[in-house]
């Protein structure tokens, strides 16, 4: 995908003088760089001080380091998949290759790649992907838990390979601030995790071209840090890398600054980033979860080198774990909302291990768990060596005041949870459109409910599938269309300028949420998305809850109306007239339900149409599965609701 001179017009009407004058700056530095590329500081006596306590790697439970190893005996066989793209070449990579298109990208100096360009450069996530080394970071973790030295060989032979075909600010991977953060967290684990092995001084601080490496990615991020309507989970992670390294790679003259001006970025972004409540800003939740663990990681290397971490950091990840704890399903899951790629911040575990339940109980390791979280019956590699090095919360024994009982209501995030006495999850959304003035990784799902039997997705959130290079599945998957909720004259309720660009953005007000338990719990709200129009949405569960009620009203002149329901993977449909009848299956056992769908509307079941797309559902980046969607259109003129009824039976 390439961008048009519209789309740079766009993209600058929504930055302000500040972050103009920034990235001018940039373009300046940019051209200054291409012919002045020093090497770094000489280095003398550097040693790694930032090892796990004694005896921390016993403590990792059996059975993740059985999922552990297997993970990593399947990398050594260079077998790996990134974004639904099975690998078979990770024992020799080529660092700059996209095996999804075929294509290299192009070397040169790293500003001039247009990397946004797949006909050009491939797949960018596909070639990215495997350099944040998280996949070295299993493998240094199965070296630490096995003390076989293969694991650790085959690091060495990678991180080696990787230095020589991309030194600094050549190609591809000197282009985004995000790649390199991550990259230095996964650089400052590794040597962590290989420091019994015999050669790990001499593959990282006796190691010249390890040291160029590093010193470079940290002149890099404090040289161009993401600005203004980018400052999202992107300059998180660029401050929680550089502050990682800075603590644990303390060897350059710079580092003390480094260190200093990282912290205090990543204390200010975490807070602009985050509501009161705990949750994200971008309102995606795959987000939320990269941001925590991006927050957990750098506060561990500052408490591992005794550098003093602000105490308000530390209370915004631990409300980000109660909010996290608040909105999961009964099975752990947490809402489908806004953009997700599968990004993680650190990796040390194998296939099969629950990253939120990984992420609760590390926050029960750090913080303590609240009597209503739920519980946690996994484990995983990273949360004993997370909390190993993490400092106890809050450490000069402050109380510091937590929710008494389990939140249903975001009332920042617009984000609220019905649930019934059993097993039955509901989300509404009633909050603003995303965050900062392009709103990069928002939907169009305004007043959208998303559905869940016992973590089975019934009514759900397709989800995001893909960034670049397929405009019309990126237009589909963040469109209301592609969304549990009402379409005016075909059109999305917020405007797109641009694959991570928002125009003009729906407003949405929350009227009235009743989750006392005493009687149906409900939810009203409204959003001016449609212009003359406004869309209108109540939501109760029954006391019961077994019998979901959705009332649609539409506040305005006749328009043109499609009310769809996205149904989840699992769920075949049988749709006559008016009713579908739901049926699925749950751990052996049959369940079923009926959808009551309003009669003034024509309804039709899609499944899997790509003419245009409709009836996807979209389970990870870069991987989508047929699911049936059941439309109905017709016309709204204010004289009456849509009612939709969904009924559980059993």
């Amino acid at each position: 995908m390439t961008m048009s001179a519209g789309w740079y017009l766009r993209r600058l009407s929504r930055m302000g003088p500040r972050e103009v004058a920034g990235r001018a700056g940039d373009a300046v530095r940019r051209r200054r760089w291409r012919s002045a590329r020093p090497d770094c500081p000489s280095v003398t006596g550097a040693r790694f001080t930032a090892v796990l306590p004694a005896g921390t790697v016993a403590e990792v439970p059996p059975d993740a380091v059985k999922r552990l190893v297997a993970e990593a005996d399947q990398l050594m066989a260079g077998h790996a998949e990134f974004f639904g793209v099975v690998r078979d070449d990770l024992t020799d990579p080529d660092w700059s290759y996209d095996p999804k298109t075929g294509r290299r990208a192009p070397s040169g100096y790293a500003f001039d790649v247009p990397y946004r360009n797949e006909d050009v450069a491939g797949d960018i996530k596909q070639i990215w992907e495997p350099s944040r080394h998280q996949y070295l970071t299993v493998l240094a973790a199965a070296y630490a838990v096995t003390g076989d030295e293969r694991y650790a060989e085959r690091v060495a032979e990678h991180l080696r390979s990787w230095w020589a075909a991309n030194p600094p600010l050549q190609g591809v991977h000197w282009i985004s601030g995000i790649e390199l953060g991550i990259r230095l967290l996964s650089w400052v684990w590794i040597r962590r995790l290989l420091d019994g092995w015999p050669g790990a001084a001499e593959l990282f601080e006796d190691n010249r071209v390890a040291l160029n490496q590093i010193w470079h990615h940290q002149r890099w991020l404090a040289a161009f840090p993401s600005r203004g309507s980018s400052a999202n989970n992107h300059v998180i992670a660029e401050a929680a890398g550089q502050s990682a390294a800075a603590c644990a790679f303390n060897w350059f003259p710079s580092s003390a600054r480094w260190r200093s001006e990282a912290l205090r970025s990543l204390e200010r972004q975490l807070r602009a980033n985050t509501f009161d409540s705990g949750l994200n800003r971008e309102l995606a939740t795959e987000y939320h979860g990269l941001v925590l663990e991006l927050g957990l990681a750098a506060v561990a290397e500052a408490d591992a080198a005794d550098v003093p971490v602000p105490a308000s950091l530390r209370l915004v990840l631990l409300r980000m774990t109660d909010a996290l704890a608040a909105v999961v399903d009964n099975r752990l899951r947490p809402p489908r909302q806004g953009d997700a790629d599968d990004g993680y911040g650190l990796i040390l575990d194998g296939e099969g291990t629950d990253r939120w339940g990984s992420l609760l109980a590390t926050g029960d390791a750090v913080f303590g768990r609240l009597a209503w979280w739920p519980a946690v019956t996994g484990t995983d590699v990273r949360t004993p060596l997370l909390a190993a090095l993490i400092r106890p919360y809050p450490e000069n024994g402050t109380a510091v005041t937590r929710p008494a009982s389990r939140p249903a209501h975001f009332a920042d995030a617009g984000l609220t949870v019905l649930r019934g006495p059993g097993e039955i999850w509901c989300r509404c959304d009633g909050g603003p459109h995303g965050f900062l003035s392009i709103a990069a990784h928002a939907h169009a799902d305004a007043l959208s409910v998303e559905v869940r039997h016992d973590g089975v997705d019934v009514l759900a959130d397709p989800g995001t599938y893909c960034y670049h290079g397929q405009p019309e599945w990126r237009q589909y998957f963040r469109s209301t269309l592609g969304h549990n909720t009402l379409q005016l004259d075909g059109t999305d309720q917020s405007v797109s300028g641009g694959p991570f660009l928002w125009t003009r953005h729906a407003r949405t007000r929350v009227l009235d949420v009743d989750n006392s338990g005493e009687r149906a719990a409900r939810w009203v709200a409204e959003h001016d998305g449609y212009q003359g129009s406004v869309h209108r949405r109540r939501v109760e569960l029954t006391a019961a809850g077994q019998e979901l009620r959705i009332v649609d009203e539409v506040l305005g002149p006749r328009r043109a109306v499609h009310l769809a329901f996205h149904l989840g993977p699992a769920i075949a449909a049988d749709l006559a007239d008016n009713r579908a009848v739901l049926t699925w299956t749950r751990d052996g056992e049959d369940r079923s339900a009926v959808l009551d769908l309003p009669g003034q509307l024509s309804w039709r079941a899609h499944r899997g149409e790509s003419d245009p797309p409709l009836g996807w559902y979209s389970a990870g980046f870069g991987r989508k599965e047929p699911t049936t969607t059941l439309v109905g259109t017709g016309f709204a003129d204010g004289a009456e609701g849509f009612t939709t009824v969904l009924r559980f039976r059993g």
